[in-house]
């Protein structure tokens, strides 16, 4: 009876460990909305990070998250490390490119809930008198978030808020957004 259990488990085990390695070896979430701003004002509220906290949905989900600021006050290397509640974690993000009015790029290091790597761009494309705005982000999948996108919808959860985060980045600069 034991020895039919764990044959079992095993072959339950060897299963899941053959669904979870053919899972995507890497992840990508991306959205976009249309703003009635120039790109170089959409540009100014991405590239510094201080701004960026006025209108993120993650700083609304947690008003008393700990920041602390370094490096230059914007564009590359400026660093903005952040301590939260469960719902925001903790971790550095880096802005690692910055081309006025095109681009920003930031290298996210997530400490908290779960530890990982990924790289964020916020890209701005002229489109009359408005601006596509685009907020990706994407990265390698380990095996421990092959895992867990069996069960949690990374697109779902964070896509939610970059619609969020893209419908106040609107606000932020006096204009409407248009997913």
């Amino acid at each position: 009876m034991i020895k039919k259990l764990l044959i079992t488990l095993t072959l339950i085990l060897v299963a899941f460990i053959i669904v979870v390695a053919l899972q995507p070896d890497a992840f990508r979430v991306e959205r976009s909305a249309t703003i009635a701003a120039t790109p170089a004002a959409l540009f100014d509220q991405v590239n510094d990070h201080r701004k960026f906290q006025e209108w993120s949905p993650w700083a609304k989900l947690d008003p008393d998250a700990k920041n602390t600021y370094s490096g230059p006050p914007a564009g590359v290397g400026a660093v903005c490390s952040w301590s939260g509640n469960s719902e925001v974690g903790e971790g550095t993000s880096t802005i690692i490119e910055s081309k006025p009015g095109e681009l920003v790029r930031f290298k996210m290091e997530f400490k908290k809930p779960m530890a990982g790597v990924s790289t964020v761009d916020f890209t701005f494309k002229p489109a009359g008198d408005k601006t596509v705005v685009v907020w990706s982000m994407y990265g390698p999948n380990s095996f421990v978030g092959k895992a867990v996108s069996l069960i949690i919808d990374c697109d779902k959860m964070c896509g939610d808020q970059f619609e969020k985060g893209l419908a106040n980045l609107a606000t932020a600069v006096g204009a409407g957004a248009k997913p």
